[in-house]
């Protein structure tokens, strides 16, 4: 104890030496504010951020430098990339003075690369990083190198390697801060093995000791503890959450950490990283993601970005939030062949005077913005990558007609996501996983235009906040390259049969306007205060249920509750003590005040997540048997550990024959019926009761 308190006093004294009056307010702020606080202190940060380092000159010209048989690096006078030969692993990246950002501690292979995670049918999942066998080089003049690290498969590999030929590629150009790599997956039709590949991703580790501040968005940023921390912690309910118990840093003692708390979604991931302040310059290391192209699940699948360690990630494929759904399933003799990136790592630094080491964010969302501008690249050298005169578009005009909202007349279809995916039912883009898929945003009367489309042939798929359901047009849109696509005014009629009894929540697809309790004050991260939007990302919430309903489960009457203060925000199971969990059922109370209506009433039930559940639906009756509706088991998400909010997306329309509703009380009994563990269980996006169409008399 009192050698920590010899070492944060140590740590102080050299804050107080090296850093001006403004860096001393910012980091008292972090010491002791609110998040809302610091979040106001970052946004005035990225306002008045103008004392970036300047980057050398762009006079100097990228050198390489192969006269090793081990190892290249290659220079461009602001950063320099030393990377294994023929594996391609990231050995070292220097900048600004720094040998190596990278920990150099790690083995060669455990720096920087680029892994997968695979299996053959029925067999359990493999981690493997692929390093190359062949190395060449593409292209090495003044202005730019482009370097391949190829792994071919082999008939002699199966059962130990992924069946695939990959080739992992790395760019440095002239007068950029940073690098680009990508990644080119191809299967010939040439006899490969079956396989399924539930990840694929880009990983750099960094020096442990000098990068401690995170930041994930504008409001998502903090300093942060270490790996040391959390060898020294508690796990808890699975080992990626960790109790702080003895950490360096006496401030982040009693909060929890876990990788998952700092998920995003694929729209939303597209700059994250570390900056470190522990040099006379803060640094900044930055993973830009310019296009989700080649991401997996569209566009508000969730998946991990930086994390303790300090690690940041580039993640193109994986099953977090999703399951086994979403997994890349390759038959026997399956061809295939996609890029996954490129991205941009970015390095940039702060003015010694004065120190703003929160510009260096304002900055990197800076780069990004660049690099969207450019994208797609016109630079990379693989065949396999379309540049921009080889893409297509796509414009149109999305509009909705609900009929039993504002007398049937067409709506715009505001903030519409519109996207090209491969083809399938409606809704099937979110477990899609092999090719590219190309969204965007409709504008407020529901224009939309979907941009740089690599040719192929795909479906148009679209989803309207505010409605339930998932749009597909009809037709197969094959798009050629420079080509341009106009389509006539698309109408989407949202699943409705009959005018709205009542309704509990927004459609949107998540359960973030659902009540999300208070985190227990022993269990907390404080990031995510009593203030934040991302609240539900506080460990140990589902446990709350548990407390607030010891006994009795939720019950919530129509026209007296309120959703946003009772509905608790996932159903899970009960805790009782002794690690045994017991299945639990909510009741919806409403009054039906005229008399029944001959025909079928519809439940539309949709649901944000679902956990190794089994939801059973129940009209009056809470003992019948069956259920008069059962989803059967679903869901492999696990958004409710993960503290996602949202997984898979789900839609229920379930007739229910008007015999099984009487003219006043009425109840409706929801049984989560699966319970093993705590974390089984659904989240619900929106429930709605419509009566029959065609009343009679």
């Amino acid at each position: 104890m009192e050698e920590g308190k010899r070492m944060r006093k140590q740590g102080f004294l050299l804050w107080w030496f090296g850093m001006t009056m403004q860096l001393c307010f910012f980091f008292l702020l972090l010491g002791g504010a609110s998040s809302s606080e610091t979040t106001s202190l970052s946004r005035r940060g990225i306002r008045g951020s103008k004392s970036l380092q300047a980057p050398p000159s762009s006079d100097f010209k990228v050198k390489l430098n192969d006269e090793s048989q081990e190892q290249l690096v290659v220079d461009n006078g602001i950063v320099s990339l030393t990377l294994s030969i023929p594996e391609g692993y990231v050995l070292a990246i220097s900048y600004n003075g720094i040998e190596n950002v990278l920990e150099p501690q790690n083995e060669d292979q455990d720096r920087g690369y680029f892994d997968v995670v695979w299996n053959e049918p029925g067999k359990a999942s493999s981690f493997q990083r692929i390093h190359g066998t062949n190395f060449s080089v593409i292209t090495a003049d003044e202005n730019m190198v482009e370097l391949s690290f190829l792994r071919a498969w082999t008939a002699s590999m199966e059962g130990s390697s992924v069946p695939m030929n990959i080739d992992i590629r790395y760019i440095l150009r002239r007068g950029d801060s940073g690098f680009y790599s990508y990644a080119v997956f191809d299967r010939p039709d040439d006899g490969f093995p079956a396989v399924e590949v539930d990840q694929i991703r880009f990983v750099y580790k960094l020096l442990k000791d000098r990068f401690t501040y995170m930041a994930v968005s504008d409001t998502r940023q903090r300093m942060m503890p270490t790996m040391r921390d959390r060898e020294t912690g508690q796990i808890l309910a699975y080992p990626e959450a960790v109790l702080l118990t003895k950490p360096t840093n006496p401030q982040f003692r009693g909060e929890v950490d876990d990788k998952y708390q700092y998920s995003c979604e694929n729209s939303d991931n597209n700059v994250h990283g570390w900056i470190s302040l522990q040099y006379d310059q803060p640094v900044g290391f930055w993973m830009i993601t310019p296009s989700n192209e080649f991401r997996n699940g569209g566009p508000i699948k969730q998946d991990l970005t930086s994390h303790v360690g300090p690690f940041t990630l580039s993640m193109f494929v994986s099953t977090h939030y999703a399951g086994k759904e979403v997994t890349m399933s390759f038959q026997q003799g399956e061809a295939y062949k996609k890029v996954f990136g490129p991205v941009f790592i970015y390095l940039n630094s702060a003015s010694t005077t004065p120190h703003d080491p929160l510009s260096l964010w304002s900055d990197a969302m800076n780069q990004l913005s660049k690099e969207v501008k450019a994208w797609p690249y016109n630079f990379t050298q693989s065949p396999d990558y379309f540049p921009p005169d080889q893409r297509g578009t796509v414009l149109g005009r999305l509009l909705v007609q609900d009929w039993c909202v504002k007398g049937g007349r067409l709506q715009y279809a505001n903030n519409a996501y519109v996207g090209l995916a491969l083809s399938g039912d409606a809704g099937s883009w979110q477990k899609e996983s092999k090719g590219y898929q190309f969204w965007t945003l409709a504008d407020p009367k529901g224009y939309f235009a979907i941009k740089n489309v690599v040719p192929g042939d795909y479906n148009l798929y679209a989803w309207v906040p505010g409605f339930i359901g998932d749009y597909r047009y009809n037709s197969t849109i094959t798009i050629t390259p420079g080509g341009v696509i106009k389509l006539d005014k698309l109408i989407y009629n949202p699943p409705r049969n009959g005018p709205t009894l009542w309704e509990i929540g927004i459609p949107d697809r998540r359960a973030a306007e659902f009540y999300v309790p208070d985190p227990y004050p022993t269990l907390m991260n404080r990031l995510y205060n009593e203030k934040h939007s991302d609240k539900f990302r506080q460990y140990g919430l589902w446990e709350r249920y548990s407390d607030m309903y010891p006994n009795d489960d939720l019950v919530y009457t129509v026209g007296v509750n309120e959703y946003k203060k009772d509905w608790f925000y996932a159903h899970v199971t009960r805790n009782m003590g002794n690690k045994t969990y017991a299945a639990t059922t909510w009741q919806i109370i409403f009054e039906h005040s005229n008399d029944i209506i001959e025909g079928n009433y519809t439940l539309q039930l949709a649901l944000a997540s679902a956990a190794d559940a089994e939801l059973q639906v129940r009209f009056n009756e809470p003992s019948v048997y069956p259920a008069h509706f059962g989803t059967g088991p679903i869901g492999g998400d696990n958004a409710i550990a993960r503290h996602g909010i949202h997984g898979l997306h789900r839609l229920y329309s379930i007739d229910v024959p008007s015999h099984h509703f009487v003219k006043g009380n009425n109840i409706i009994y929801l049984r989560q019926s699966r319970a093993v563990n705590q974390f089984q269980g659904v989240m619900y996006d929106y429930i709605r009761l419509e009566r029959p169409p065609n009343p009679t008399t």
